[in-house]
């Protein structure tokens, strides 16, 4: 197959999981309704116990929820992933003259479209709320593109979840562990506050360093160096989960 023929089945193949999103747009109404009714919950019940010091409770977890809503929309990745290898579409493609690897990056489109919706409705929830901020357009392309890195990331993960899974349940609940990731960082409160083990872990792993990164864009201030941790370890996952998936892919569809 050919690159321009790989790029058309692709195409052709995102097409026709995009219509089944937009056939079923609870899909991405219940993707963002879980962020939605944390940020409710943690800026209305328990903002006023946090001091974040100058930077009011909103706009120091939005960057958090963002994340969150990410890691609830992969897991209908997988689980839609799961559904076309139980109802054999993979096999007939098989026997159609279209890039066997067409039919994975269709779905992996297809969320990265899913995630953006979502992360649209969420930012503009925010604004109604009160987030504010005075970062420019560079900044809002970066705060786009670190997310859009961050989604691809683990939507392959998805991936990798949406082939080897057993069952259905199966699929979608590997997105549990990743949606409470963020309560284990920087996200809702500063880590001075935990104590001495869960700050370590806090501090060293991947989501407080998007998170602090994503806060300092909207703030206006330096990022320093959490901004190359943030990719590396974005950059790292992605590598990892590709290699993984595909291979996998392979041994699964023959």
């Amino acid at each position: 197959m050919t690159t321009a023929t790989f790029y058309k089945d692709t195409v052709t193949l995102t097409g026709r999981s995009l219509r089944h999103i937009l056939r079923s747009p609870d899909t991405i109404i219940t993707t963002a309704v879980t962020p939605v009714a944390l940020m409710l919950m943690f800026v209305y019940v328990f903002g006023g116990a946090i001091d974040t010091g100058s930077t009011s409770y909103l706009n120091y977890m939005l960057p958090g929820i963002l994340l969150i809503t990410i890691a609830s929309g992969i897991g209908y990745t997988s689980y839609r992933l799961f559904m076309d290898l139980q109802g054999g579409i993979f096999q007939r493609f098989q026997s159609m003259p279209i890039a066997r690897s067409s039919a994975l990056w269709a779905h992996v489109l297809t969320s990265l479209f899913a995630s953006l919706i979502s992360l649209i409705a969420v930012v503009g929830i925010g604004l109604v709320m009160g987030f504010r901020t005075g970062t420019s357009a560079l900044g809002w392309l970066t705060v786009a593109g670190i997310l859009m890195i961050f989604t691809l990331a683990l939507t392959w993960v998805a991936v990798i979840a949406g082939l080897t899974a057993k069952t259905v349940d199966g699929a979608g609940a590997f997105a549990y562990p990743l949606i409470f990731l963020p309560f284990l960082s920087s996200a809702f409160v500063p880590t001075d506050t935990m104590p001495a083990p869960v700050r370590w872990f806090a501090e060293n792993q991947p989501v407080t360093a998007i998170v602090d990164t994503l806060r300092d864009i909207f703030a206006q201030r330096p990022v320093g160096g959490d901004i190359w941790i943030a990719l590396a370890w974005c950059v790292g996952l992605l590598v990892l989960a590709f290699f993984t998936a595909t291979a996998v892919y392979r041994r699964k569809i023959r």
